[in-house]
């Protein structure tokens, strides 16, 4: 197993890693919308913390070996499910390939973040 770090993408709140590679495979933790640079969320909309969400996806899958277009499988969280249009409009930007998606809303996200988005990669 690799572990996978960038300092390109926030790092972990708490006692994990961005990320790891296995067998060919990319599994991240979750990403929410925190600019790395100020180690911040700055956003306070749904769709500026989607792109900030999706920005920091993308660096962890650069640091894996892959990008957008191996992503297979993602996880979404919502704090408001009245946000998944908005929400989407920004996600379908970047994951064009469609991967499969798990979408739920849930009672609280880390930092009080509007949206959070796990990942599952082919690395070749």
């Amino acid at each position: 197993m690799k572990v996978v770090a960038t300092e390109k993408a926030p790092k972990a709140l708490g006692p994990y890693s961005q990320g790891y590679v296995h067998n060919g495979m990319f599994y991240s933790a979750g990403q929410i919308g925190i600019n790395p640079e100020v180690d911040n969320v700055e956003a306070a909309t749904i769709e500026g913390q989607t792109e900030q969400v999706c920005k920091n996806v993308g660096e962890v899958l650069k640091a894996a070996g892959t990008d957008f277009d191996h992503v297979i499988k993602t996880t979404c969280f919502l704090a408001d499910m009245g946000d998944f249009a908005a929400f989407n409009e920004v996600y379908a930007k970047y994951f064009t390939s469609k991967p499969a998606r798990s979408c739920v809303a849930v009672k609280t996200l880390p930092k009080n973040v509007l949206c959070e988005v796990e990942v599952i990669a082919v690395v070749e």
